[in-house]
């Protein structure tokens, strides 16, 4: 078998076995493609002729080629299940894979934005923006709710219970969650829901004027848009009203736990990440205004 078969069946795996979101099995493929074409512009293309050194020389070859430490150690996750599917099939006698270590890489802070900036942001939308009600929602539930921005698009109107305060959300690895919705966020969500009157309770919950489903890219847009009008973070997207959003929670007390449930995390230790930020801004505090700083 070349490793093109085996990709091709691995990615049937993990789309119609496993059942990886859409984004998930894109980037797999993604990072497994450029180890094919290693593979083929070294006459390696036959999976029984792939070793440990030959996988060792594809990471040397990206290093090489200034690929960021974390992008590697990414890859190399990939090629670590791609090659643990091939053992488990009985279609490789070893797995070239298995003692290989991540290479080090520094552990990088999540970037964050404070609370009084995305305030801001509905204000700016509020004297701005021609949908402000959509602008609002879309900051209440990737802040206020902590949501992915693919689990943004994907909620429906009927995932939403005003009534008890929660949403229903449908997160990464087909696993659902129930998240708080506080009397801000639902404020904000009951005047959308009255600018966007729900007729069908399977119908997209985040929909543009004309009642259309919105995607990613949109929420991107817009996020960025008013990010950018608030904070010179180097990073505007989505996952900074998440990321802030973790921070905020740690920062006025909550349990660690609570905030991984909320999250959507399968790890404690991916939540944790966040007490570092948490921890570093208390630092950062300290230094500008402690007089024995």
């Amino acid at each position: 078998m070349n490793i093109q078969q085996l990709l091709d069946g691995y990615i049937i795996y993990i789309r119609n076995i496993r059942r990886y979101s859409s984004n998930t099995v894109k980037a797999y493929q993604s990072d497994l493609i450029d180890f094919v074409k290693y593979c083929d512009d070294n006459n390696k293309s036959d999976i029984e002729l792939i070793n440990d050194r030959f996988v060792k020389s594809y990471l040397m070859n990206l290093s090489e080629k200034k690929i960021e430490k974390i992008s590697i150690v990414r890859k190399l996750s990939s090629l670590r299940s791609l090659f643990r599917f091939a053992f488990k099939e009985d279609l490789i006698k070893q797995n070239p894979t298995s003692q290989l270590r991540n290479p080090k890489t520094s552990k990088k802070l999540p970037e964050i934005t404070s609370t009084e900036n995305i305030l801001k942001t509905f204000t700016l939308a509020d004297e701005a923006d021609n949908n402000p009600k959509l602008v609002k929602v879309i900051f209440e539930l990737l802040y206020g709710c902590s949501l992915r921005v693919s689990e943004l698009c994907k909620l429906k109107a009927g995932n939403i219970d005003l009534e008890k305060n929660v949403i229903r959300v449908f997160g990464k690895g087909s696993k659902t969650r129930i998240v708080p919705v506080g009397e801000e966020s639902k404020k904000n969500l009951v005047e959308y829901l009255q600018a966007f009157p729900i007729k069908n309770y399977s119908d997209p919950l985040i929909r543009n004027k004309a009642g259309k489903k919105v995607y990613e890219k949109y929420i991107y847009r817009i996020v960025h848009k008013y990010l950018s009008k608030v904070t010179d973070i180097k990073k505007k997207s989505p996952h900074i009203l998440r990321h802030s959003s973790a921070t905020h929670m740690l920062d006025n007390g909550a349990d660690l736990r609570a905030v991984k449930e909320i999250l959507g995390h399968e790890n404690l230790k991916t939540t944790q990440i966040y007490t570092h930020v948490s921890i570093e801004r208390l630092k950062q505090s300290y230094k500008k205004s402690h007089p024995k700083s």
